[in-house]
């Protein structure tokens, strides 16, 4: 996780300000967020898919059906980029245009891997419950075999935050 890049602040942030400068605090949006959207890209042609997910090590997990626009996807292009938040709020004012949102919110880019090895996959899928429910194990049998385990090996990301 030591080599885990956070991305060159004046290149992709515009509001330095909102800027979330520390990684604890960028993980913490990862721990506290319930969706992932994962963009991936073919031909010049993007999709997002929004997933359940585990973090890791600096590694994102994702279960997924082992066929499927995903996995075609990744086969011909493991570069992706991930976007998730937490903390998101409308926060009204007295005109519409004086509206705004708190959040906070981590967008970063990576390589995805689809996982072979039972125990890699055995791994992914127990990040991803230990995210969602706190448990691992208790899976029925063959699981392993019926699934897609995608790994994602975070390069770098950043963190953004307003009204906080």
């Amino acid at each position: 996780m030591e080599t885990l890049l956070l991305q060159n602040r004046t290149k992709d942030m515009r509001r330095l300000e909102k800027e979330m400068k520390d990684r604890q605090e960028i993980e913490a949006v990862i721990r506290k967020a319930v969706i992932c959207r994962l963009g991936l890209s073919v031909d010049n042609r993007p999709y997002i898919v929004p997933l359940n997910f585990g973090y890791q090590d600096g590694h994102l997990y994702f279960h997924t059906a082992p066929a499927g626009k995903k996995i075609e996807m990744i086969q011909q292009n493991r570069n992706v980029c991930f976007e998730l938040e937490a903390d998101c709020e409308l926060v009204r004012a007295e005109t519409p245009c004086d509206w705004t949102m708190r959040y906070r919110s981590v967008i970063g880019h990576g390589t995805a891997s689809l996982l072979t090895d039972r125990d890699e996959k055995q791994r992914g899928l127990d990040a991803i419950m230990v995210h969602h429910s706190g448990q691992t194990g208790g899976y029925p049998d063959g699981l392993m075999d019926r699934l897609a385990i995608i790994r994602v090996t975070i390069q770098d990301m950043t963190g953004k935050q307003s009204g906080y």
